[in-house]
């Protein structure tokens, strides 16, 4: 690529609008809203252009927006409706599909897209959208579409249960774009907004770094945090005499386990493993432990390696041989749990 083209990235919301998002409907407007608001001001931190499609789909699957710059976007206020049943497949299928229409000359375009549904495929099989009748065929559809797309595509889901997630991964998506988000609730909209925040940041900082696409946009696993992303996002060890590493082999909370070692208890010090699912606080910071090494990486890049927005937001942490994540605790007494380690800093 020359050094004068430009990076262009192509965003894709695809909603469902069928009846059962009527409750949520206002909300989803806010989120996609804000999202673009996202999207508009990070593209002007980062230099990049952005390009912004939307559909929603129901019965039938409607572009409403199409490749828009993201600073002239409208409010999504008129254009989101609901009503009517749920052609997920066909929503798939049809706008990467009309998204790999779009024009790719001079620039380095990649193209990132989000699903987002309440509900089971119900309807793509009935569709005028749909290239077969045959809900098996479509699934099939699907799956070789996602097993063909070239390495600047990323295509993500968001589904409401684990039954979605196996739907998901039988049609061919990657495990780790795939996501699920609590569908009762417009907190569980909101959540699963500040999920696509945290995925985008992660592939908008890529791109910065010459990473095209990812098929591990919701994964703290060995797919997200490794060798070379470490380095892309400009990691570097920190000197080991910064810092200690402390097994935890019982119950007690940090305060406590710092002190038993000899070490002067400070705010903020200490990090403790990330062992199961965390709401982590826009001021906390990360640290990420090569296993192997016991080196230890850390700074405001680590945030961005896990694709952080500046809210609270909640990671989970997902299998990764070679690496572990820490984050940083405020609360002298939190409780460790047993059979991990906490990072001690100078």
């Amino acid at each position: 690529m020359a050094g004068n083209q430009n990076y262009i990235n192509h965003v894709a919301l695809v909603l469902d609008a069928s009846s059962s998002m009527s409750h949520l409907s206002g909300k989803v407007v806010e989120v996609a809203d804000q999202q673009i608001a996202y999207l508009a001001r990070r593209s002007r931190e980062l230099d990049q252009e952005t390009r912004v499609t939307v559909y929603v789909f129901a019965d039938k699957v409607e572009c409403v927006i199409y490749d828009k710059d993201v600073l002239r976007m409208p409010s999504l206020k008129q254009l989101y409706r609901v009503g009517g049943m749920t052609a997920l497949l066909a929503a798939a299928l049809k706008s990467q599909r009309e998204l790999a229409l779009t024009a790719q000359l001079y620039g380095d375009h990649s193209f990132l897209s989000f699903v987002l549904t309440d509900g089971q495929e119900n309807a793509s099989h009935r569709s005028p959208d749909a290239p077969t009748r045959d809900p098996k065929e479509l699934a099939r559809a699907v799956a070789g579409m996602i097993e063909t797309q070239k390495d600047n595509w990323t295509l993500a889901v968001l589904v409401p249960d684990q039954m979605g997630r196996h739907e998901a991964m039988r049609c061919g998506f990657p495990k780790d774009n795939i996501a699920i988000w609590d569908a009762t609730s417009t907190q569980g909209l909101e959540e699963a907004g500040q999920v696509i925040q945290e995925a985008t940041e992660k592939f908008m900082v890529g791109r910065t770094k010459g990473i095209r696409g990812s098929r591990a946009v919701f994964s703290t696993g060995a797919e997200a945090v490794n060798k070379d992303t470490i380095e892309a996002a400009g990691l570097t060890p920190v000197q080991p005499s910064e810092y200690r590493l402390l097994d935890v082999t019982r119950d007690g909370t940090i305060r406590d386990r710092v002190v038993e070692s000899g070490l002067e208890y400070r705010t903020g010090c200490a990090f403790y493993q990330l062992s199961k699912s965390e709401k982590v606080q826009a001021r906390k910071q990360i640290a990420v432990l090569e296993r192997k090494t016991d080196r230890i990486f850390t700074g405001p890049q680590a945030r961005t390696l896990l694709g952080l927005p500046d809210v609270e937001v909640r990671v989970r942490p997902d299998h990764n041989d070679e690496f572990t994540i820490f984050v940083q605790s405020t609360s002298v007494n939190r409780k460790l749990a047993p059979n991990t380690r906490l990072l001690v800093m100078n």
